[in-house]
């Protein structure tokens, strides 16, 4: 009997910082990196209001559970975890059902308070998990198991923003 496993599929999530306030895009692609989804936000500027209340927590719930939570419930395409290269958009994992994962593009981005491990290798980047779902670990590990060795699972980022780059430039975000 032939045994067809489901498709992975992979979430990649930033958030970029322009004058016009923060813009979230989520590209969700196969196993190889071959992209499935593409969306994007309109740029989220908070007010000082907001600013004011949500204090030190407002990055976290902008990033994760405003334009992270809002891309990731427009998509069509379900994923197996979430890949992030923003550490504030792990607030998401709060708001999913799937791991989430933050690949912090500069190690000083790695927030001390997180629980961290490293992926394959003492020389591979540390990665960082929402530090109330430890459980995300073992999980997490799983599906890097499926994946080719060759997969950089960092490139997907570059690409998001020239998408939104190029989406600015032609007038097209839209909410979610």
């Amino acid at each position: 009997m032939l045994q067809t496993s489901k498709p992975l599929h992979l979430g990649f999530l930033t958030v970029v910082q322009e004058a016009s306030g923060f813009l979230g895009g989520y590209l969700v692609t196969n196993s190889w990196g071959r992209p499935l989804e593409f969306r994007l936000t309109t740029a989220v500027q908070p007010n000082r209001v907001q600013q004011i209340l949500y204090g030190p927590t407002l990055t976290g719930f902008l990033h994760g559970e405003l334009i992270g939570k809002t891309l990731v419930e427009k998509s069509n395409a379900p994923v197996a975890m979430i890949v992030t290269d923003r550490p504030t958009v792990l607030e998401l994992r709060r708001a999913v059902s799937v791991p989430v994962v933050c690949i912090p593009s500069d190690e000083g981005d790695a927030d001390p308070g997180r629980r961290t491990f490293r992926a394959a290798s003492a020389s591979a980047p540390s990665w960082v998990i929402h530090p109330r779902h430890p459980e995300d670990e073992t999980a997490l590990r799983e599906i890097l198991a499926q994946l080719d060795d060759a997969f950089d699972l960092l490139e997907p980022f570059g690409r998001i923003r020239e998408a939104i780059a190029e989406a600015r430039k032609q007038g097209v975000t839209t909410r979610g």
